[in-house]
């Protein structure tokens, strides 16, 4: 299964519905996590009617599972050009999984300082949960067995397919 273009910005479309919907005038602030996650934040971002403040975490260095993952060969910076104190955070991913990514990009948006709340949007949430985090607004729900994931491309355009994971025989 895939998604193109056109099914994405139909997500897009109807998450930043959502957010309008659910925010009104209130501004909350986007943050997308690195690399997913900030690619949808800012398509999501060109979708509103008035563009949020818009910054990326990358909570690589805050896993909690280095033993499995291992860091990337490249590891870029969190860009939070505003104060995140008292503010309210809407925290952008591509795939919400185990939730843990969750879990470490929330441990470093404490490091800025304390959000007056954090709602988190994803594209995709596939299940698979390891710890209590859920989506407030989402783009689509699919059941995938284990050894399924989706993958997002992009930045532009953002295409997305599920990928199996199991080794080639």
């Amino acid at each position: 299964m895939s998604w193109d273009e056109q099914q994405l910005q139909t997500h897009l479309d109807t998450m930043a519905g959502a957010i309008t919907e659910q925010y009104g005038d209130r501004a909350p602030l986007l943050v997308g996590i690195e690399s997913g996650g900030a690619w949808v934040a800012r398509a999501l971002n060109g979708k509103l009617a008035e563009p949020l403040p818009l910054g990326t975490l990358n909570p690589a260095f805050y896993r909690d599972d280095f033993d499995t993952r291992g860091l990337k060969r490249t590891v870029t910076p969190s860009k939070l050009p505003f104060e995140v104190d008292g503010q309210h955070i809407l925290l952008v991913d591509d795939v919400l999984m185990t939730g843990r990514t969750i879990r470490a990009a929330m441990n470093e948006l404490f490091d800025f300082g304390r959000p007056a709340s954090i709602a988190l949007v994803v594209l995709f949430d596939i299940g698979h949960r390891e710890l209590p985090i859920r989506a407030d607004i989402c783009g689509e729900t699919l059941a995938l067995p284990p050894h399924q994931r989706v993958e997002l491309r992009g930045p532009a355009p953002l295409v997305a397919e599920i990928r199996d994971t199991r080794p080639e025989e």
